[in-house]
């Protein structure tokens, strides 16, 4: 089978997968505080990487895995125990990193959603998955040293899967480090985050932000790295999907129509129902609705706070103002966002009609544009 037909559900389309990114950008207490716990001797065997989606967590779930494979066992040197180590980075042409590059590694395994008898993509990482630990830890043990387990994403465990994650934090075998990635991590038993140590990540600043795309796509992007940052909440994964859709030229297209609001440009809101219809536009109806939920969600914050966030188009700044220049006014846009993308995603599930969702949805915020401005008058 291709390597481009491998089904890779913690593969962002368009990105390297994370055990071919080479560095970590933004996280270094992360990495500190597991290379204090490495170094102490008395390291964790269950470790819970939080944060959210996007920002880094299975990338350093790679590396972790790396740098434990490739550190050799404890007393097997000639002169004692090595150094204490203060870096993760182990060179792309050592052995364990080519193996792994490879996913050949006896010492790893990737637990992760796989397809069903049918050769449809399975919407949970189903109990089959992680009995296959037990031939792994089986075949593993005669060769000694570490074996590493990583589990992406963590959170999508059914609880019969979870459970046997449990089973294995509770009794780990002799040399296992498990590394549970989770984007929603309330979802896990509580008993499994109680059994592991967690790092915490969160969202990247523009300057990492930015570093990281060019490590991901090369020198290619080109994007207003503060506008890319609002949109994508400091994720990696969000900004690759945004700029492969050309987000940032829709999320202006969307900030143009509220700013007119209510009096829209009719041709320019059927010209953005037109782009989402038919198959081909599914991925676009998702992004027109996200970045929808978006916009409205900045003008409802701004206004109960006060305080205008940095442009993330132009105009924005106006918009929002405009729309939202009183904590009332925010209260009601706060009200619309609560079920606005919510009604849109229900009615595609249902198969209705994409471009007719997204006229109901802009038909809808201008109601409420008219609605409050109508208010403000009396």
């Amino acid at each position: 089978m291709a390597e481009a037909d491998v089904f890779e559900p913690d593969r962002v389309e368009g990105a390297p997968h994370p055990r071919e990114t080479a560095r970590l950008f933004g996280h270094p207490l992360a990495e500190r505080s597991f290379l204090e716990a490495f170094n102490s001797g008395r390291m964790h065997h269950g470790w819970l990487i939080t944060g959210p989606r996007g920002v880094g967590k299975a990338t350093l779930a790679w590396r972790i895995a790396r740098f434990l494979l490739a550190q050799p066992p404890a007393g097997a040197g000639l002169f004692g125990d090595p150094a204490p180590a203060d870096d993760l980075a182990v060179p792309a042409d050592h052995p364990v990193a080519r193996r792994i590059q490879a996913l050949s590694e006896p010492g790893l395994k990737l637990i992760r959603r796989t397809l069903n008898e049918q050769g449809r993509p399975r919407q949970v990482i189903a109990v089959d998955d992680v009995r296959a630990l037990r031939d792994f830890f089986g075949m593993s043990a005669a060769e000694g040293g570490r074996r590493v387990v990583i589990v992406d994403s963590a959170d999508e465990m059914n609880p019969n899967a979870a459970n046997a994650i449990l089973k294995l934090l509770e009794e780990p075998p002799e040399g296992a480090v498990l590394l549970l990635v989770a984007h929603q991590p309330w979802r896990l038993l509580p008993t499994i985050r109680s059994r592991c140590r967690e790092l915490r990540l969160s969202a990247l600043a523009p300057d990492d932000l930015q570093a990281a795309l060019t490590q991901a796509l090369g020198d290619t992007v080109d994007a207003d790295p503060d506008a890319l940052a609002e949109l994508a909440a400091g994720s990696v994964g969000e900004a690759i999907r945004i700029l492969g859709a050309d987000g940032l030229a829709l999320y202006g297209d969307i900030v143009s129509l509220l700013g007119a609001m209510p009096a829209m440009d009719r041709a320019r809101l059927r010209s953005l129902a037109d782009s989402v219809a038919g198959r081909s536009g599914e991925s676009r109806f998702d992004l027109v609705v996200r970045l929808s939920d978006l916009a409205i969600a900045r003008v409802a914050r701004a206004g109960a706070s006060g305080q205008t966030p940095p442009d993330a188009a132009p105009g924005e700044a106006a918009m929002i103002a405009r729309l939202a220049p009183d904590a009332v006014a925010a209260r009601g846009w706060a009200e619309l966002a609560a079920d606005l993308g919510a009604r849109a995603r229900q009615g595609r599930a249902v198969n209705l009609d994409p471009a007719a969702l997204v006229l109901d949805m802009f038909l809808r915020m201008e109601n409420a544009a008219r609605t409050l401005a109508g208010r403000r008058q009396r």
